[in-house]
C-alpha cells in the first residue's frame, strides 16, 4: 500500500513539473513575439517620421544670409556713372543738409545706416575713421538712416542719442519718407555709394571684405575706390555685394 502511495505522488510531481515548464515555454514566446512586433512598429515609425533626427535642423539658419541678393537691375536703383539726384533731408541737429552744401566736396561717400543693426554698429567705427581721414581731401561721409521711424530704436530721437553717443563727425539724416534710399537702390545697412564730385556714382557695395573684424580686413573696397578718384582713375573694382541688415520698409 505504501508503495501505491509513492507512485501516485512521483506520478502527481511529475506532471506538475511538465505542465509548469510548458507555461513557462508559453509565456517567453508570448514575450519574443510581443517584442517582435514592437520592432517593428517602431521600425514603420521612423520609416513613416519624415526629415532629420531629433536635434538636427537642416537648410539656411534662421534669418537667412545678411549679403544682397538682388542684383542692381533687379534692384532698380542708380547704376554705375548714373547721376545722383541731390536731396535735402535733416540732420540729427535739427539743420537741413544736401549734397550741394557740403564745401570743397571732391567727392561723397553717401552711406545708408541705421541705430541697431549689428553690422551698421560694426562699421561705426570705420565710418568715423574714414571720414575723418578722407573728408580732409574733400571725401564727406554723409550717413542716411533708410529704415521706417515706426520702429522708435529708429526714430529721430534715438537718431540723435547714437549720433550724441557715438560722436559722429558726419552728417546723420534722417529719410523721411523713406524716398531716398529706393532712389539710390539701398537695400541694406550698411550699404554705400561713393559719387565722384559731378554726383556720378562710382562705387556701391560694402566698405571691406570683413564686417566682423576690422583688424583682419584684407581688402578695403571702398578705400580703394577713393584712392582711384584721387588719382583721377576709375575704381577698378566698382561694386560689391552690401553685408548688412534689410532696409526696414514702412509697414503703412
Amino acid at each position: 500500500m505504501k508503495k501505491i502511495l509513492l507512485s501516485i505522488a512521483v506520478m502527481c510531481f511529475t506532471a506538475l513539473t511538465i505542465l509548469s515548464c510548458k507555461n513557462e515555454a508559453n509565456e517567453n514566446n508570448n514575450l519574443q513575439t510581443e517584442n517582435h512586433h514592437s520592432d517593428k512598429d517602431h521600425s514603420h515609425h521612423d520609416k513613416e517620421r519624415k526629415g532629420p533626427p531629433h536635434g538636427e535642423r537642416k537648410g539656411p539658419p534662421k534669418g537667412g544670409s545678411p549679403e544682397q541678393t538682388k542684383t542692381l537691375e533687379e534692384v532698380g536703383g542708380y547704376a554705375i556713372g548714373d547721376v545722383a539726384t541731390d536731396f535735402n533731408l535733416k540732420d540729427v541737429g535739427g539743420s537741413v543738409v544736401s549734397l550741394e552744401s557740403i564745401e570743397n566736396a571732391k567727392g561723397y561717400i553717401v552711406t545708408f545706416t541705421c541705430n541697431e543693426c549689428p553690422f551698421a554698429k560694426m562699421y561705426e567705427d570705420r565710418l568715423i575713421a574714414l571720414h575723418n581721414a578722407y573728408a580732409p581731401k574733400g571725401y564727406s561721409v554723409v550717413a542716411i538712416n533708410p529704415n521706417s521711424p515706426e520702429d522708435e530704436k529708429e526714430g529721430y530721437a534715438a537718431m540723435q542719442q547714437r549720433a550724441k553717443d557715438k560722436n559722429f563727425p558726419f552728417p546723420y539724416l534722417v529719410d523721411e519718407g523713406q524716398k531716398i534710399y529706393p532712389q539710390y537702390g539701398a537695400v541694406r545697412t550698411p550699404h554705400v555709394f561713393l559719387l565722384d564730385q559731378d554726383r556720378k556714382v562710382q562705387y556701391i557695395g560694402t566698405i571691406d571684405d570683413n564686417a566682423k573684424s576690422a583688424k583682419d580686413v584684407k581688402v578695403k573696397y571702398l578705400e580703394n575706390a577713393i584712392n582711384a578718384l584721387e588719382r583721377g582713375e576709375k575704381p577698378e573694382l566698382n561694386f560689391t555685394k552690401a553685408i548688412g541688415c534689410p532696409v526696414k520698409a514702412s509697414r503703412a
